[in-house]
Parts: C-alpha cells; structure tokens; sequence
C-alpha cells in the first residue's frame, strides 16, 4: 500500500513538473524557429499550430491555417474574396485583416471591374457619374479621390448631366442665378478662377449678382458709396479701379483717404496738416508738388531727410550746407554750385565721377585739374590749353594738336626719339644736307645731328682746316615761321 502511495506521488510530481498546455517554456525564444511571433500570432496557444505536440516540420506560409480542408484551419478567405493567388502577407499583415494593401503592379489596364464590382471589393456608389469607362480611366490605384476626368468627349453645355449636386459637385447654394451651364464660365480643369461675360449684363445692375453672397460685394472697408460697381470697376478686374473726384469737395480728401478706405499717408510721409490735394494730383499720387513758399531758408533737411522726402544719396559729395544752397525748389536738377572757397587745382576732390560729374571716357587723358581748361560755371568752351612741357617751342598757327599729340593725350610723339626733345625729333626726314653745306673744298654737308636744334650756327667754312668762315648764317629757321 505504502509503495503504491509512493509511485502516485512520483507520478504527480512529474506531471506538475511539465508546462501548462498552450505555455512555451519559460526563456523559450520562438525567433529562433524562424518564425517570429507577431501580431495575432503573439496570442495564439501552441496547440493551435503545433497539433498532437509536434513542433518540427509545422508549416509556416499563411495557406497552410488560413484554407479550408487544412490540418489546421483558422480565420479563412471569405466566400466574397477577390481571387487572388498571392499568399495572404502580400496584403494582409498578422494583425489584422482589415486595411489591407493591394499592389495593382501587374493587374491589367481597364480590368478593375474583376475585383472593384461591389461583391469582392468596393465597387461605384449609387450615385457615380454614369458610365461605363474602367475605374482607372479617373481614378488611381493608391486612392479613390481626387479623380481625374477627362471631359474631352463631353458635349458643349451639358455639364448638368454629371455636374448636378448629386453625381458630381453642382450649384453651390449661393451661386450666382443663372441658366447658362457650367463651361460658359469654369474650366473643365478646375472650379476657380471663372471667368464670367458680362456683355449682357446691364450697366449699373452689378449689385444684382455682387452682393456678398452670389458674388463678391463690397469689402468692410469700402468707400462710403452708393455708385454702382461699375461706376469705378472693370468687368474683368477689381483693381486698378478709377474713381472721380469731381464732384468731391477740395479739401475733403481724408473723409476717404483715411487709410481704411482708401490709402492715406504713410508713415513716413512729411509732417503736414495740409490736405491730400494740396500737394497729389486725383489722378495719381506721384509725381507731387510741394509749394516751397513758407518754407523757412536753410531748413531743408527737416522733411529732405530721406524718411520724410528725398534725402541726400550716398554718392552726394560731403558738405554740411543746407539743400537749397545748391538746389531748387521746384526740381534737384540742374543745381549751381558757388565754387568762390575751392582751391585752386582741388576739382577732384568732388568731380570723382562719384560725388560729382567727372572726366568722360573719351576725355583728354592729363594730369591736369578741371580747372587748367573748364570754367566753374560751366564745362564749355574750354580755355586754349597751356603747353606746360620745357620741350614745347612755340609754332606757327598752321600746326594742328595732332601732329605733335597722335594719341588723346597730352604726351607728344616723338617720331625720332633720338633727336628729342630738339626739332630733328619731328624733322629729321624733312633735313636737306644739299642745303647745308659745312666747307667749300673739299665738299662737306652738315649731318642731322649737327643741325639737330635748327637754331645752332650754319657757317660755310672755305676748306676743312675750318679757320675761314666764308658765309655766317644764323636763326636761319624759326619755329613760328610758316615754313623752314
């Protein structure tokens, strides 16, 4: 008796000893199977897949629970599936059924009625546009909506066969009353922006249609009006709008200029108590006139600042005196200058090209200041330019600038420049040595070199030894002459 106690006891122990039905042991990683647990799966007791306790060789793809006729059977496709020969994890995750992903990769074009009849997967609603094209003629694969339509084939003024509120978008509640359809005003692209004709439209009915609920009326802040929208509005913009002012009263400007209803000063504008009109013309702002005439002298710069109005630019030249020193009052340009304290050959300092008008391009290229040649009151005429040069002698007036200055400037070109600065630097090819005859017996000619200067002695000698002058000639050329 005691040993049959003993063995029900062993046996007892041994059987608490195994895990609970359905209970992995405990630290048992299923990852290392092969298969992850995850989702649904998680939850799912062993037994459920490993039938009659055994583990290796349990199928892993989806068909193996998930069809009819299986060893184990759960969760099957139902009757109404679409046919498909994927396995269920194309489409469907472990979690759940619902939401699944279809990829239409290889699904034919126009064959979306296969699947999208209404039994299998969504098919058209009750209230589709009629027709019989294929889903994907508007429709895409990754969503229903926004649907593109193609109104190429669609008859002229017979937008309200789709377009009727019911099919597709209608007459919103507001819309302005009309009989005409759709396409006489809205694109078959998209709703807004319509055009809209008004050839038809009576002048001075606007109201009839803009009336803040049809059609745009008139904003918060409107001019205080009674004037029809046409009085000062085209028909194919709002803006620019025209507006007459001529039965308004001078000086009554602010009582719409105020910022509200029509733009009014800026923040920047002069501080003034004058009316609009004072200054600003009805049919624009700019350019304003300004009357100067109580202005005190010298006080310029108290609107002239370049908030309040035209200060000085950058590239002003530096002074501290007050505007209308140098300007006007009725336009900058042309300003006068008093150049009574500039020194002498400081021109430069302000005619840079920058602060004031400096040398053009094609100016004579010198070193010189304005002042060498130009008056301070204005550039021309010019004064005769001073030859400055120690190697200028005077000439006769028949000699032109450019015979000596063949580029535009004032260094000369020296056509010998081993003769310069004398005068066979210019006129060594005109020298006639047959002219110059240095001794009688034997015959010698002085060289160019010699008579280089044109003013040196010009002896004729009687013989070589050069004691006896037999003919002084001397100045024979001068440079003032009309010729050598």
């Amino acid at each position: 008796m005691r040993r049959a106690l003993a063995v029900l006891l062993g046996a007892l122990v041994l059987l608490g000893a195994r895990p609970a039905a359905g209970q992995a042991p405990a630290g048992f990683d299923h990852l290392g199977t092969g298969f992850a647990l995850t989702g649904a799966h998680r939850a799912a007791r062993c037994e459920t897949c490993h039938v009659r306790g055994i583990f290796k060789g349990t199928p892993t793809q989806c068909a193996s629970c998930h069809t009819a006729a299986r060893r184990i059977s759960s969760v099957l496709m139902p009757a109404n599936h679409i046919p498909v020969q994927q396995p269920c994890d194309s489409c469907h995750n472990t979690s759940t059924f619902a939401g699944a992903r279809f990829s239409h990769v290889g699904v034919q074009a126009g064959g979306c009625f296969a699947c999208h009849s209404g039994a299998s997967a969504r098919g058209k609603p009750a209230n589709h546009v009629a027709t019989t094209a294929s889903c994907d003629s508007c429709h895409r694969t990754s969503a229903w909506l926004p649907a593109g339509y193609s109104h190429a084939g669609v008859v002229p003024g017979t937008c309200a066969i789709c377009h009727n509120g019911s099919r597709a978008t209608g007459k919103s509640a507001r819309h302005v009353v009309t009989t005409a359809s759709c396409d006489s005003c809205h694109r078959t692209s998209a709703w807004l922006p319509a055009s809209f004709s008004h050839a038809g439209v009576a002048p001075g009915s606007c109201a009839t249609c803009h009336n803040g609920t049809s059609a745009r009326g008139k904003t918060a802040n409107h001019v205080a009006t009674t004037a029809s929208c046409d009085t000062c509005h085209r028909t194919t913009a709002w803006l620019p709008a025209s507006f007459s002012h001529a039965g308004v009263a001078p000086g009554s400007c602010a009582t719409c200029h105020n910022g509200a209803s029509a733009a009014g000063k800026p923040a920047n504008h002069v501080a003034t108590t004058a009316t609009c009109d004072t200054c600003h013309r009805t049919t624009a702002w700019l350019p304003a006139t300004f009357s100067h005439a109580s202005v005190v002298p010298g006080t310029c710069a108290t609107c002239h600042n370049g908030t309040g109005a035209t200060g000085k630019p950058a590239s002003h030249m530096a002074t501290t005196a007050s505007c209308d020193t140098c300007h006007r009052t009725t336009a900058w340009l042309p300003a006068t200058f008093s150049h009574a304290s500039v020194a002498p050959g400081s021109c430069a300092t302000c005619h840079n090209g920058t602060s004031a008008a400096g040398k053009p391009t094609g100016h004579f290229v010198t070193t010189q200041a304005c002042d060498a040649c130009h008056a301070t009151s204005a550039w021309l005429p010019v004064r005769p330019y001073a030859h400055r040069s120690p190697f200028y002698k005077p000439h006769n007036s028949g000699v032109t600038c450019v015979a000596c200055h063949r580029s535009n400037g004032e260094t000369a070109t020296w056509t010998f420049a081993a003769y310069k600065p004398d005068c066979a630097g210019c006129h060594a090819s005109t020298f006639k040595p047959d002219s110059h005859k240095k001794v009688d017996s034997p015959k010698i000619l002085y060289t160019v070199l010699e008579l280089k200067d044109c003013s040196g002695a010009c002896h004729t000698y009687t013989d070589s030894t050069f004691t006896t002058i037999r003919q002084s000639r001397s100045a024979k050329h001068r440079s003032t002459d009309g010729g050598f």
